[in-house]
């Protein structure tokens, strides 16, 4: 690998005389509030994440209330809701790396440009839609419209975040902390506008976050370069083949589809544990918000102490053991059989473990992704970190439905898929070392 992400790596293999640090950890550099290292943002970085809140705002007031409209307004059955919820996660996140390849081949203006005008033209048309087949058409040009915009997105965050780290402002996982803590606070605000204008109707909030993504667009049209220095443009074919032999990078792909496969566990096995203890789901509206809230106000505390610390790894290995740990908590806890706001408490101890275990995972993958990537393929790299992620998720939650519908004894389901992130970690790409081949270094 060449170029700033290789020079990165020379100098976290070789730290400055004097220096003790981990094995791979970046050096420490000053701590600096908030406001500082966004004043110090380059006027591109301000953009992606801004572009990332702005995203997530227009996103999520519409799609949480997706499943009531097509079953009440639309009167659609129960299993049509379902496969119509899932085309749009297939849409969007199974085709996350095809729209990563897009990016490295034609660059992140026009991909993220493309992104903006298909999630326009995919919410006014959801707003209108009355029928199956016009609803079915409308969710999957939403689905795709992300799947050009994201990978286009995060890749450059995460390239930007190597010239960061290259520059000597510190650990690149925290502007990839600061960059999550924008998705989260949109995924905040953003049902909470949806429910607002739903108190007029469901064409009103898609309406709505269509205009969101007009001012997303237009800020890309005005403010978005041509070309962005450094980034390189591939137009040779091969890179899903070499893609595939990156056996290191699949790794990688698996340990954070562990995550994700965990962080899915808030739909699935969290309703059931919570209607269990509370008798009904009441509570998941304010355990969510409490995931929320911790991501917005302690991800970047989280990251600056873990990259003062810890190397990529041994974050992501302290993550997902923090995820198993929480649910070793729900299944120490179900023998006893508690109810009430007793028996929410290991629900909640599930939450807060799941949450700051995202806090140290999330961003250690991304900025891993760089590293693994080859020259000029790092938005088919972030792509396909989604997509094989997400097929992982895909097949995961079929069998962890299975596993609660099992009739096992209560403790146990949670013990197996507390199993499932701590085998995970055997899984990472153990120390940095310069593979054989271009963009497999670590």
């Amino acid at each position: 690998m060449t170029g700033p992400i290789s020079r990165v790596l020379a100098r976290r293999a070789a730290p400055a005389s004097g220096e003790e640090t981990p094995d791979g950890a970046t050096p420490r550099a000053p701590r600096e509030s908030t406001w500082r290292l966004w004043r110090d943002l380059s006027p591109l970085l301000r953009l992606l994440i801004v572009t990332q809140l702005a995203f997530n705002v227009g996103f999520y007031a519409v799609l949480p209330f997706l499943a009531e409209h097509l079953g009440t307004a639309i009167g659609m059955a129960g299993w049509l809701v379902g496969f119509v919820l899932g085309l749009r996660t297939f849409s969007q996140q199974g085709l996350f790396v095809v729209g990563g390849s897009l990016v490295d081949r034609y660059g992140v203006r026009p991909v993220v440009l493309a992104g903006c005008v298909l999630r326009i033209a995919g919410f006014a048309w959801l707003g209108y839609a009355e029928a199956s087949w016009t609803v079915i058409g409308a969710v999957l040009v939403i689905g795709f419209a992300a799947a050009l915009f994201s990978p286009a997105v995060e890749s450059e965050v995460a390239r930007q975040a190597v010239v960061w780290e290259e520059e000597g402002h510190g650990s690149r996982t925290r502007l990839l902390a600061l960059f999550s803590v924008a998705g989260q606070a949109g995924a905040f605000v953003g049902p909470l506008l949806g429910a607002l204008l739903l108190a007029v109707d469901f064409r009103t909030a898609c309406l709505a976050g269509a205009a969101v993504f007009v001012l997303v667009l237009a800020g890309h049209v005005w403010l978005m370069p041509q070309h962005i220095p450094g980034r390189v443009r591939t137009r040779e074919k091969g890179g899903a083949r070499m893609l595939l032999r990156n056996r290191r990078f699949l790794a990688l792909c698996c340990a954070y589809g562990t995550y994700l496969l965990a962080y899915n566990q808030l739909y699935l096995a969290l309703p059931d544990e919570v209607q269990r203890a509370a008798g009904s789901q009441a509570p998941l509206s304010w355990l969510f918000a409490l995931s929320s809230v911790l991501v917005v106000f302690a991800q970047l505390p989280v990251t600056r102490w873990a990259g003062d610390r810890l190397d990529l790894r041994r974050s992501m290995t302290a993550g997902l053991l923090l995820i198993a740990s929480g649910f070793a908590v729900v299944a120490a806890a179900r023998p006893a059989g508690w109810t009430g706001t007793a028996g929410l408490l290991p629900a909640a101890g599930f939450v807060v473990l799941l949450t700051v275990g995202q806090m140290l995972v999330v961003p250690a993958a991304r900025a891993w992704v760089p590293d693994l990537a080859e020259e000029g393929r790092i938005g088919l790299y972030m792509g396909a970190l989604s997509s094989v992620s997400g097929l992982i998720v895909l097949a995961g939650s079929a069998a962890t439905g299975s596993l609660l519908e099992a009739g096992l004894p209560p403790a146990v389901p949670w013990l197996l898929l507390a199993a499932v992130p701590a085998l995970a970690v055997t899984l990472l790409p153990r120390r940095k070392e310069r593979a054989q081949g271009a963009g497999l270094a670590a």
